[in-house]
């Protein structure tokens, strides 16, 4: 090949390259400017507080309970929180949101469905298959065919984009415990910030008025409709139009409606919920070869093949590290590739006892934090240097980290996790102490006149600690996890 030749495709790639950043730093201006102009006035925080959840519907299989997403840190990120609790051989019945949304498992075991449009049903049964099929009246073999099914496990983060229908099933022998977040702000929601959810099945209760503030009952009363309203939606359909539109006898189209369904959006199947599926031994083996070998730059991916979960919980994954005071892992666009179409990313952390997580701030994301296990102290303080939370967190508890905000965490006797859902695919932050820190690439002359301390004490300051982020406590004996 000639140099003119490969001068003129490394100048053709070179244009392609140029546009494509071009196109994508549109795309993440435009978005973040959608989210900003739903948000507009709504960060005026003088105080945050560790949230617990303040309404719950129980079902016959299971309960869902709610934070109060009207509260002014929810508000703020523009995000809704809720957490299932889904009982062995409890099915979730199929619904589809408004906004995107992360879920973390807490605890336990199950499989889903997402049901993406347009997508072929790859999982099939043959009449050799076994459970794969059954005879109806005519004698004939029914041969069952859908989308692909997917397990789950504690420590799994999975992504569903907006208006996705999807189900899952607690096939374990234990609790099934699920955090989601619903991103509102985000630009796949073309409605308002009210969280809805659109359910295919059953005749799901509505949410109670709870235990919410005085001050948010008229708010709660005049939204309550709108805001987790779990109408079937074929309850709104003319009966005698739904029966022809799907080919089936009246009764049939009243059953889709639900009406007659008091089990509420959690049910319990009896006996063992019949699909198809591979071993999940088999799958879950490739899963973690997949996930220690191969990263998926997006390119060989489509819609139906995307992958949708990534597990977070595994600490040889660690992202960073330190055997004496915990470790960190993320989710985000670079190694769950369909994140960068929803936003959105997470991440793991674990405190041993009283290590402390270095000061920080997010540069580019809104945190949602849940505490999974333990206790800690966290201090978050706003951009007048004024406190805004110290306070202990505890398992089951949350709280919003807006965006800038520098935030410092420590953990209790007993050690600390917690799951984090941040509003931005590729989020970042910057320390405020540790070798990485913004400090630490200050002049020791800039420290010294900012600090009004002499060249020594700036030495010092600078240079004490040689940790990146999680960092052993030295006022307070601390232990090495070896969990």
């Amino acid at each position: 090949m000639s140099k003119l030749t490969l001068l003129s495709v490394f100048l053709c790639f070179l244009v392609l390259f140029q546009c494509s950043l071009a196109y994508q730093g549109q795309r993440g201006q435009q978005q973040e400017q959608h989210r900003q102009r739903r948000q507009q006035g709504e960060c005026q925080l003088n105080n945050l507080n560790a949230q617990e959840p303040q309404h719950r519907i129980q079902a016959e299989a299971g309960v869902t309970e709610f934070w109060d997403h009207n509260d002014d840190q929810f508000q703020c990120a523009g995000v809704a929180v809720c957490r299932h609790i889904i009982q062995p051989r409890g099915l979730f019945l199929p619904e589809y949101t408004n906004a995107p949304h992360l879920i973390y498992i807490v605890q336990g075991r199950g499989f889903q469905g997402v049901m993406m449009s347009g997508c072929p049903e790859t999982f099939q049964s043959s009449q050799q298959s076994e459970g794969g099929g059954r005879r109806e009246g005519g004698g004939q073999r029914f041969r069952d065919q859908h989308q692909k099914i997917r397990h789950f496990r504690e420590g799994d983060v999975i992504a569903i984009p907006a208006g996705v229908a999807h189900w899952c099933y607690n096939d374990g022998d234990s609790e099934l415990v699920v955090v989601v977040m619903e991103d509102l702000g985000n630009h796949q929601n073309q409605l308002d910030n009210n969280p809805r959810k659109f359910f295919l099945a059953g005749n799901p209760r509505q949410q109670g008025q709870g235990q919410q503030q005085q001050q948010r009952r008229e708010s709660y009363r005049r939204h309550e409709g709108q805001q987790h309203n779990f109408g079937n939606v074929f309850n709104g359909f003319d009966t005698e139009v739904l029966a022809e539109a799907f080919g089936v006898d009246r009764e049939t189209a009243r059953k889709l409606q639900g009406q007659d369904d008091n089990r509420g959006h959690i049910i319990r199947v009896q006996g063992d919920l019949q699909v198809l599926r591979p071993p999940r031994s088999r799958e879950e083996q490739e899963q973690q070869e997949r996930g220690r070998e191969y990263r998926a730059n997006g390119l060989e991916e489509t819609i139906c093949s995307a992958r949708l979960s990534e597990n977070i919980n595994d600490p040889s994954r660690a992202d960073i590290f330190n055997p004496r005071a915990g470790r960190l892992t993320t989710v985000n666009g670079f190694n769950l590739p369909i994140l960068n179409f929803l936003r959105l990313s997470a991440e793991r952390g674990v405190l041993y006892r009283n290590a402390i997580m270095a000061p920080l701030w997010k540069i580019n994301a809104h945190s949602v934090l849940y505490a999974t296990r333990g206790e800690a102290q966290v201090q978050i303080v706003d951009h007048r240097g004024q406190s805004v939370f110290n306070d202990r967190i505890r398992e089951g508890q949350l709280v919003v980290i807006p965006q800038n905000y520098a935030v410092l965490k420590q953990a209790e006797n007993e050690g600390f996790e917690w799951v984090a859902f941040k509003t931005h695919e590729n989020a970042m932050f910057s320390t405020l102490a540790g070798r990485t820190s913004a400090l630490r690439a200050m002049p020791v002359d800039v420290l010294a006149n900012a600090y009004q301390i002499s060249r020594d004490e700036a030495r010092r300051l600078k240079l004490s600690r040689e940790e990146t982020v999680m960092l052993e406590s030295r006022s307070r004996s601390g232990r090495r996890d070896v969990a």
